[in-house]
């Protein structure tokens, strides 16, 4: 998932647009997931919002056992086309994170690349990673640290949708901050570790960056529909602009760096 804008209105189709494109770019991301599960040959991996297949289709590769779940069809025939392509096996099925249609401890890693951090309901999608992951399994997942242009520019976008919609901005629950996880999964007897990361989003130009999103993110799209009839969205997009020359690391064309942090939670010993 990309890390802009960070809410949008609520029951988002992540088919629309082409998130395809995004996908290409956070694929070194989730080689960095997946290396960090750590994964043994016949394990079974649930890919939590698993959208064109990038971290599933990596842990096939493994010859781990795959089922990728995510709630836009589109995504699903896409990673499904992926796998037939690439010759490999994996299962694709519609669902959601805070109802995974997953047995009870039927996975040995439950799996998400920048996927779970966008269930609206933090406490349930964690409940269904504890119910859905093997008593000697695994949780591993990615989420964004909110700093940074990509970050900042993706706010801009959603305080004007909030705004849009006349309701206050809904502090998103931080997926990034060791504490708040523990505190989240230590009620189903996990215990937590991060690591940093970080992530460079390229383009030709930090205008080509911005129109490709604005024009093709599943967010942005989304966004766009609320802002365009108020005549927002074009200074939403300016402003954008405006964080991403700043922020631009890349003189010639247009580089910016983003810190993200993998999170691993195993069960306490003894439960």
């Amino acid at each position: 998932m990309s890390a802009s804008p960070p809410t949008a209105p609520s029951g988002v189709d992540w088919g629309i647009g082409r998130y395809e494109h995004t996908a290409a770019q956070l694929m070194p991301a989730a080689r960095v997931v997946v290396d960090h599960a750590e994964l043994v040959e016949g394990e079974h991996v649930v890919d939590i919002g698993c959208g064109t297949g990038n971290a599933a289709l990596m842990a096939a590769v493994r010859g781990a056992r795959v089922t990728g779940v995510d709630p836009a069809t589109r995504l699903l025939d896409v990673a499904r086309d992926h796998a037939s392509v690439q010759g490999l096996y994996a299962t694709f099925v519609a669902g959601s994170a805070d109802a995974l249609p997953i047995d009870d401890g039927a996975a040995d890693v439950a799996m998400s690349v920048f996927g779970v951090v966008f269930a609206p309901d933090a406490v349930a999608a964690a409940a269904e990673m504890a119910r859905v992951t093997a008593p000697d399994g695994r949780i591993v997942f990615s989420a964004w640290i909110p700093e940074g242009p990509i970050s900042e520019s993706g706010r801009v976008a959603a305080e004007a949708i909030h705004r849009a919609l006349d309701a206050p901005a809904r502090q998103p629950f931080a997926w990034h901050d060791r504490g708040a996880l523990a505190g989240l999964f230590e009620t189903h007897g996990f215990e937590v570790e991060i690591a940093e990361k970080t992530h460079t989003f390229t383009a030709s130009s930090p205008a080509a960056y911005i129109a490709w999103e604005f024009e093709s993110h599943p967010l942005w799209i989304a966004g766009r529909a609320l802002l365009e009839p108020r005549g927002e969205a074009d200074d939403v997009r300016a402003r954008a602009l405006e964080i991403l020359e700043a922020g631009n690391e890349d003189p010639a064309g247009f580089r910016v760096t983003s810190r993200y942090i993998v999170a691993m939670a195993r069960r306490r010993q003894g439960r």
